[in-house]
């Protein structure tokens, strides 16, 4: 059994009215909300960036694990890592103190990154090369004032510790068993920011039939036919969030209901923070599910990419769940914990103006 051991994530407090910022540029509220149907989006802290978020949420992964130095793969995906030589996972893995015998990569696929690196772990476990794995999605999205993605573009980080039961007696238990996963890649250049480049750029409308919705619905359906399940038997789906609007749609081109993917919208209070998006999704299902519930997971990143999951939630996770209740990190709660900033300040602290 390969599958998820614990997680964490980690949300800024901080927030921003996707209202305000159309005020700042004159244009309507009302429609720019609706549009995207994103009405506010957490914003980082002047001191944090995407080393800090992916720390924070690895230290609420793997803050009950004794034995860190069993951690022997970190990998962190995002679009906003500070160095572009010196890589963001070697400063986590040294201040999560998992020692020095891991493997360690930055990956970078937009949105997907961090999906694809739960990929890669899993596979090294199901290989019998390491016992656990760390696969972080971590970013402080970039995007230029006045353009579109600044309504959307978000700040958060999901961290998870991928292991496997063989039967002895140390293995730690698995939350929420890997029944399956794929990948579904073409080269679609629908978001780009060339190196030296502040800022990404974006093909508009063609961001979403040819790119998203294209790479979604291939690897859902690849998924589909590698398990032989249909939406009726799955217990919730998640997907990439690159606003309200698009998740909602796929999810019924699918055949999926409302009510299977409503707890992992976590965009409709933070938008959309990149990397940990569909990441951040998950965790927010598996806060809430039950053991036996399946769990139907499709990333994006553009470029272009999809990952696709199917997870099982076990009997273990009840006491996972207590535990993070207790201490007051589910997605849930840490949304809620809220302090709103201005459009001056928003842009002091995501653009150092």
């Amino acid at each position: 059994m390969v599958g998820i051991v614990s997680y964490g994530t980690y949300i800024p407090q901080y927030r921003i009215n996707v209202s305000d910022i159309a005020r700042a540029w004159k244009k309507e509220p009302s429609e720019v909300v609706g549009a995207l149907g994103v009405a506010e989006k957490s914003v980082p802290g002047t001191d944090e960036d995407a080393v800090t978020i992916a720390l924070e949420a690895g230290i609420r992964a793997i803050g009950g694990i004794r034995e860190r130095g069993e951690i022997e793969a970190l990998f962190v995906g995002s679009e906003s890592h500070p160095y572009a030589v010196n890589p963001t996972s070697t400063i986590v893995g040294e201040l999560l103190g998992i020692g020095n015998n891991y493997l360690a990569a930055d990956l970078e696929f937009a949105c997907k990154a961090g999906t694809a690196g739960m990929q890669a772990i899993a596979g090294l476990i199901a290989s019998g090369h390491i016992r656990y794995g760390l696969a972080i999605g971590a970013d402080t999205a970039q995007s230029k004032p006045h353009d579109v993605l600044e309504y959307t573009s978000a700040a958060a980080g999901a961290a998870f510790l991928l292991g496997g039961n063989k039967g002895s007696k140390g293995d730690k238990g698995v939350i929420a068993e890997l029944f399956a996963y794929t990948s579904y890649s073409s080269d679609t250049p629908d978001f780009w920011r060339r190196d030296g480049i502040r800022y990404p750029s974006h093909a508009g409308r063609f961001t979403g039939e040819p790119a998203y919705f294209a790479h979604v619905m291939g690897a859902a359906r690849l998924i589909m036919e590698k398990t032989k399940i249909t939406p009726e038997t799955v217990d919730y789906c998640v997907f990439h969030m690159p606003n309200g609007k698009f998740p909602r749609d796929v999810a019924k081109r699918l055949g999926f209901t409302p009510e299977q993917l409503a707890p992992s919208l976590t965009v409709d209070h933070i938008g959309n923070p990149y990397s940990a998006s569909a990441m951040l999704g998950l965790a927010a299902v598996l806060d809430i599910a039950k053991p036996g519930q399946k769990i139907f997971m499709v990333s994006y990143g553009s470029g272009a990419g999809s990952d696709g999951f199917l997870w099982e939630a076990t009997a273990a996770l009840r006491q996972f769940q207590t535990v993070r209740q207790k201490d007051n990190k589910t997605v849930r709660e840490q949304m809620e914990k809220k302090t709103y900033v201005d459009y001056v300040e928003y842009l002091k602290q995501t653009h150092k103006i």
